[in-house]
């Protein structure tokens, strides 16, 4: 294991995360030889092949290099920061080092991709994941926009009297750029969960009686955080398997991550042509 993984500069609760995340953005500038991003995302399970497709990438540095990064825990995530010129000329900070809120390193190591991202100067964010899905209609490999979500982490990114308005925070305009590329594409509200067990059929039932389409881990505290940096979000989710409940057979995480990697082709494809168009 790196020094860089055992190293959190998030525990001192004096740091200011602003700050570790413009030093980080400085240290993807001198690394990948790029001083300003567009365009960032966060490549959840599933997605990432779009990383080979969006355009060409001139610079791969390990998540470890950077300050406040470390490997990513969930397998699927490659751990590495890549800096990718795209046709038409912009630039993208794609993300394979995801810190999950129930690794337990606190709320500011989850968000410090976005922040770093919006420090780069990225204006978009887009955020991936691997999900369950409440409609039955979605069968595992289905692509869906996020519309909104419910955030049951009982955790915010903001500190103190931040107030944020989080109206239309997974952007229409990115979702109707999304439907351009795919007119079929569905959407629905994402529900995080605390995790890393996986839901109960009860607390599906709860999140869907509540105004929920989908259940994940993950997504929520970032969108929050982007929203607060000044990026618009476009959020997708893989439908890997039906929620518990929604389908009687048990929850097998082997299963889950099969699903991923048998629809990744195709999503990793469907992504990279809405990135062409943002």
């Amino acid at each position: 294991m790196a020094s860089e993984d055992l190293a959190n500069p998030f525990d001192d609760p004096a740091a200011d995360p602003f700050e570790i995340a413009r030093i980080a953005a400085e240290q993807i500038a001198e690394r990948t030889g790029v001083e300003h991003h567009d365009i960032a995302l966060t490549l959840g399970s599933g997605w990432g092949k779009a990383a080979d497709l969006i355009g060409e990438t001139t610079a791969c540095v390990p998540a470890t290099d950077i300050v406040g990064f470390s490997r990513p825990s969930v397998v699927g995530h490659v751990g590495t920061i890549r800096s990718v010129l795209l046709p038409s000329g912009k630039r993208a900070l794609v993300i394979g080092a995801r810190t999950h809120f129930y690794e337990g390193h606190g709320v500011r190591r989850v968000v410090h991709s976005v922040r770093t991202a919006a420090a780069t100067g990225a204006k978009i964010m887009v955020l991936t994941n691997g999900a369950g899905g409440l409609k039955p209609e979605w069968a595992p490999g289905t692509p869906v926009l996020i519309s909104d979500h419910i955030n049951l982490t009982a955790s915010s990114p903001l500190e103190g009297a931040t107030f944020v308005d989080l109206t239309d925070l997974y952007a229409r305009r990115l979702r109707d750029i999304a439907r351009q590329v795919d007119a079929s594409l569905d959407e629905g509200v994402y529900v995080q969960f605390r995790g890393p067990h996986y839901e109960t059929p009860a607390e599906v039932g709860m999140a869907g009686r509540i105004g929920g389409d989908i259940v994940g881990m993950s997504t929520a505290l970032e969108a929050i955080a982007a929203r607060h940096a000044g990026m618009e979000v476009l959020g997708m989710s893989l439908i890997t398997n039906p929620a518990a409940g929604i389908s009687p057979v048990p929850l097998d995480h082997a299963e889950v991550l099969a699903a991923g990697v048998a629809a990744e082709p195709v999503i990793s494809d469907l992504l990279a042509r809405i990135v062409e168009k943002l």
